[in-house]
């Protein structure tokens, strides 16, 4: 993707249960230790893709003062746990050492880049089972509601400015009383007051955990389990590369608890209209995961060819297919084999290259020439077709046929999205909330039909400065993912949203645009 485009965090859980026996991969590992950590910290590398400004653990002990205690801070993974300096890693991986725990890693689309906003939140009490860790992945559409409703309260007071404060106060109610509620009970209660996403990983000061997925299940959420050692991550790779084997899906609004005598699914709230995040597959996920039993890779490659097909500009023998690297590299295979054209990278991805923050056309044309390498060797006169995954805001992408352009002295520049227009914003999680910020609505009216016509498709062309531009169908998408459309949440594409919050902020949107719907 030419812009970086963000989303709300990604969560892991392990617990090692009592058994007499564990097979050989990660279960033997955390046994052969009682230690958990080792195995939190690198579930949180493989899902480094999903946050990259907070990450951190907690874990459960009963064998020291603190049963639960957490680690956490701002910065990469690798940063957060000082894996470069080996005796110090190690020394964090004893200190938090448990035979449970749940992990983060942390963007935020609410709250600020701020060590007291990363993830696990703990709220500490004499009673064991009112003393928790929690971590969640999602945004809570109405969480201006909640925490308005919080603040009416008398001699209330909220430290941080995020929906996870919500959530850690709303749980913290709901296990008052002189007895450990069951957390089915507490997710019903949960799911009653939240609208939004919120997938959630729990442990308490009795060694009690809990993951759930939200009703709609807009988040992906997967399980396994191998000997004694039960496992749970926002994406199957994290738990694929750990050595699992047998790969879950959560179905929305279900949840597991785990203890030392076992785990036990049940379901929290009645089955509902599913609506999974479609941008899951066309960006956010890691391309070698599986989410809900469909490909992300297959997704990509089949968004590529159903953009050969769809095709209108004719190929020759100077034409060539070029990603945006990386997340479109497999949409851009697909367009390649499917048009039976050449796939070149004439474009690389600079590995190297810092964190930029980005405030105007000069910082941003610095930070194209620094974040990609450009070939002209393999681009200078073809006829290129760019291929990216998704337009929000363009302007990165302006910079980069500029450069393609300027250094690679391309012929023409043809690029081919592997998403529809980005048409309004997204309330669960991912980091586009207003509609003035995005590139499509400027073209695509709120009356206007979902597909664009040739006439704003070259207005669209012209202000990036190519030759032509088109998108995935909107239509397609499902067929592209492989699961029927009334499963999936495509608000930000067809401006329709699966929560009633979702729907009345758009409307606000709109208002506070003075566009008419």
């Amino acid at each position: 993707m030419s812009e970086v485009l963000n989303h709300e965090c990604s969560v892991a859980a392990l617990y090692l249960m009592d058994e007499a026996k564990a097979p050989d991969g990660p279960a033997s590992r955390a046994a052969l230790s009682g230690n958990v950590a080792p195995l939190l910290q690198q579930m949180l590398g493989e899902m480094q893709n999903r946050g990259q400004l907070a990450a951190g653990i907690a874990t459960f002990n009963p064998d020291r003062p603190n049963y639960l205690d957490v680690f956490k801070n701002t910065g990469t993974v690798n940063e957060v746990f000082k894996t470069t300096r080996k005796r110090k890693f190690q020394e964090i991986l004893q200190q938090y050492a448990g035979r449970a725990g749940i992990g983060h890693t942390r963007y935020a689309t609410s709250g600020q880049d701020d060590p007291r906003y990363a993830q696990p939140l703990e709220r500490v009490h004499g009673r064991l089972w009112k003393w928790f860790c929690f971590a969640f992945n999602g945004t809570l559409a109405n969480y201006p509601q909640l925490r308005e409703r919080l603040l009416a309260k008398s001699e209330y007071h909220m430290v941080l400015d995020n929906d996870a404060e919500i959530i850690m106060h709303t749980l913290a109610r709901t296990l008052q009383g002189d007895s450990a509620p069951d957390f089915k009970s507490v997710m019903a209660e949960l799911a009653s007051e939240f609208d939004g996403a919120y997938n959630l990983v729990f442990i308490d000061g009795l060694g009690r955990m809990f993951a759930s997925r939200d009703p709609l299940g807009i988040r992906p959420l997967c399980w396994s389990v191998q000997g004694n050692l039960f496992g749970v991550a926002s994406e199957s790779l994290a738990l694929l590369n750990l050595g699992f084997t047998d790969i879950h899906h959560f179905a929305p609004g279900e949840m597991v608890t785990v203890d030392a005598n076992g785990f036990k699914f049940e379901r929290y709230v009645p089955a509902q209209k599913k609506a999974s995040c479609f941008f899951e597959w066309i960006y956010f996920a890691n391309a070698a995961s599986v989410i809900d039993d469909a490909s992300v890779y297959l997704c990509r490659e089949r968004c590529g060819k159903i953009l050969a097909e769809e095709e209108d500009i004719p190929w020759d023998e100077n034409s060539i297919v070029v990603p945006v690297p990386d997340t479109a590299k497999s949409a851009a295979g697909g367009y390649a084999y499917q048009a039976h054209i050449p796939f070149t990278e004439g474009l690389l991805r600079n590995r190297y290259a810092g964190r930029t923050f980005i405030q105007n056309d000069d910082t941003r044309a610095y930070a194209v020439r620094s974040k990609y390498w450009i070939i002209p060797s393999v681009l200078e006169g073809k006829k290129v077709f760019l291929v990216d995954d998704s337009i929000v805001r363009s302007t990165t992408l302006r910079a980069l046929v500029h450069r393609l352009r300027e250094v690679g002295r391309v012929a023409e520049i043809h690029v081919r999205i592997a998403c529809p227009p980005v048409l309004a914003p997204c309330y669960y999680g991912v980091d586009m909330s207003t509609t003035k910020d995005l590139f499509a609505p400027a073209y695509i009216k709120p009356n206007d039909p979902l597909s664009p016509t040739p006439e704003q498709l070259q207005e669209m062309a012209k202000e990036i400065g190519v030759d032509s531009l088109r998108f995935l169908p909107v239509e397609r998408v499902a067929e592209s993912i492989g699961l029927p459309e009334e499963e999936l949440c495509l608000g930000c594409v067809n401006r329709v949203y699966p929560t009633p919050k979702g729907e009345e902020l758009y409307s606000i949107s709109l208002e506070e645009m003075n566009v008419q719907q």
